[in-house]
């Protein structure tokens, strides 16, 4: 039996999906935002109950590994490894951006080369490109919105923040478990350590070097 538990806390909200090889069997997203690490257990049991499973009938665990912000990657690596741990199965990340890369594609909500841009805050974006394929050619990096503008088909939730730099914005907004399950399960994206991708360091690290340097 094959069973893949996928979940992303690179956004605002947890995504959780559970994958058995062939299709998505449950799939859950939290309904309050910024509350990562209160709601990805019990979002993780509450999936393994709608597929009529337990943790050790997982045989892997898929993860998002950002770009996104320190607090939330941290809960969602953290637990992934810990998992893999405890339960001596593989741990894959993969970046945020080629999820929602890999479903635009897959739901042709783009065609030909596009963009993917999700909100990092502070009026900045996490960005990457790609062709038509969904496979990455560019990025991700974090920038102002005004730096990276773009008149490509652009995806995700940082394009529909600014209009005025993504003019063309479409596609899905914020990534989904059951994609990121999927793409896992394709081989349709590149497979990282299980190593949180921040682009920025954490807040109070840079007040420290800001400290360092009067």
């Amino acid at each position: 039996m094959t069973l893949l538990l996928a979940f992303d806390t690179a956004t605002p909200q947890v995504a959780v999906a559970l994958h058995d090889g062939l299709d998505v069997v449950a799939e859950l997203v939290s309904d309050r935002t910024m509350k990562h690490g209160e709601q990805l257990t019990p979002l993780i049991d509450a999936a393994l109950r709608q597929a009529g499973a337990d943790r050790t009938d997982v045989t892997a665990v898929a993860v998002g590994a950002g770009p996104g912000p320190f607090t939330g990657l941290r809960v969602g690596l953290v637990t992934a490894r810990t998992l893999g741990l405890v339960l001596e199965v593989p741990v894959y990340a993969v970046c945020t951006l080629d999820v929602l890369a890999y479903e635009a594609v897959r739901t042709a909500a783009v065609a030909g080369p596009f963009a993917v841009a999700t909100d990092a805050r502070r009026k900045e974006v996490y960005l990457a490109r790609y062709d038509e394929t969904g496979q990455r050619v560019d990025g991700p990096l974090v920038e102002h919105p005004a730096a990276v503008a773009t008149e490509l088909p652009a995806v995700g939730e940082g394009a529909r923040l600014y209009p005025e730099a993504f003019p063309n914005a479409s596609g899905p907004l914020r990534p989904s478990a059951g994609w990121l399950a999927q793409a896992v399960t394709d081989e349709a994206v590149e497979l990282l350590d299980p190593e949180p991708l921040y682009l920025r360091r954490p807040d109070a690290v840079e007040s420290s070097a800001r400290g360092a340097g009067r």
